[in-house]
């Protein structure tokens, strides 16, 4: 197994994660997997309050005798937390079913803006976070995330953080925080973990038939998750890749894969061959959007870029989940960023490179992903957050 090394303590962290929202169903499997991977050097583990069942099943398994060998991970979500005494109702619960004294990696978990963080800190998430750090309870604080680049960097400057989670994957170069964000995410000393590095595993399953070509014809026998795994690992700014594994087979294949990639490692060959990936996949594209945020902000606070990302999304997503995820980045926020916000006053277009008609291409943003799913899935998802509006 790689390690990387974590700038703020020194931390060696494998370059594989365990992503551990989808255990095997079968316990005793589960269990199999887990100290399988931990024998192999898997020392980051990644679950949350939110997940079924996660904390306690990864608790049993690592009271056996594993947990000094591993780092946890696991996580706060805000919408929880009302007043000062949710923080240790939840925290608490955590550490009972995990069966431990301490959190290595603490994370308010989708931490969606600068509005829903000020609210922690009147509340007094601040000072409820030195307690936990004095008393060694939480090691390192962070945050994970999904939306785009510039609430991304606001929340980076907002708390001297210790390290953060997002979406990172060779289609999302560019969108949601993107390359840019996790670079000034590294430049700041922030340990960066990735999420769905195969987004969920459409870019193993969801391809066009002219990328899984391109794989099978390249100079080495790759499979696209192998592809996908090594793009990530090439980039110094990477420390973690969070991979949700639930079988004896894919966790074999990533620990190697995991084992046999260094920074920088990349040919010209390769670079060439998810340029033409990226060409195929950009003619499926209907906005040609790069997610340079030159368009950005909005008078009106639509966040432009993440609604086309979203839109685009629906050749791989499907348009239900496309959708899904239209709300969940732009929608169930404390300040509303979707596209029928526009007023279409044409500023963002004067700044435009790519001179998208972006007036217009949200008003088909509106149709498209404002449509018969749009209501029903904000109230729903809003209801289960318990958030107001």
């Amino acid at each position: 197994m790689n390690y990387r090394v974590n700038p703020k303590n020194n931390d060696k962290l494998s370059a594989l994660g365990f992503g551990c929202m989808r255990f095997a169903r079968d316990e005793k499997e589960a269990e199999k997997q887990i100290i399988y991977a931990i024998e192999q050097g898997v020392n980051y583990f990644d679950t949350a309050y939110l997940y079924p069942g996660s904390e306690a099943a990864l608790g049993r398994v690592l009271k056996k005798g594993y947990r000094y060998r591993v780092k946890i991970a696991t996580k706060m979500p805000p919408h929880t937390i009302k007043k000062y005494e949710d923080f240790d109702r939840i925290f608490n619960t955590e550490l009972e079913r995990l069966q431990t004294d301490h959190i290595d990696y603490y994370l308010i978990h989708m931490l969606p803006d600068i509005t829903t963080w000020n609210r922690l800190l009147k509340i007094g998430v601040d000072k409820w976070i030195k307690d936990k750090k004095q008393k060694g309870q939480i090691i390192n604080i962070g945050f994970s995330y999904h939306g785009g680049r510039d609430e991304f960097i606001t929340l980076v400057d907002a708390y001297d953080w210790e390290f953060c989670l997002l979406q990172y994957n060779y289609l999302d170069e560019n969108n949601q925080a993107g390359v840019s964000g996790i670079q000034y995410a590294a430049a700041k000393g922030l340990p960066v973990m990735v999420m769905e590095p195969l987004r969920g595993g459409k870019l193993v399953t969801n391809l066009p038939k002219e990328v899984y070509d391109i794989w099978d014809k390249a100079y080495v026998k790759r499979s696209p998750a192998e592809w996908a795994f090594r793009w990530l690992w090439n980039q110094p700014e990477v420390t973690v890749v969070l991979s949700g594994m639930n079988s004896m087979e894919m966790i074999k294949e990533n620990i190697r894969v995991a084992s046999d990639t260094e920074v920088g490692a990349f040919t010209d060959a390769d670079f060439e061959l998810f340029k033409k990936v990226r060409q195929i996949l950009s003619e499926k594209i209907k906005i040609p959007c790069t997610g340079c945020n030159y368009c950005m902000p909005c008078p009106k606070g639509v966040d432009i870029p993440t609604c086309f990302s979203c839109y685009n999304d629906r050749e791989i997503e499907g348009r239900f989940m496309a959708v899904a995820k239209y709300v969940m980045q732009t929608s169930i926020k404390n300040q509303t960023h979707n596209a029928s916000l526009c007023v279409k006053c044409g500023k963002c277009e004067s700044h435009c490179p790519q001179h998208i008609k972006i007036r217009e291409e949200l008003t088909q943003v509106t149709k498209s992903m404002e449509g018969i799913y749009y209501k029903p899935l904000r109230f729903f998802i809003k209801r289960f957050m318990k958030l107001e509006g």
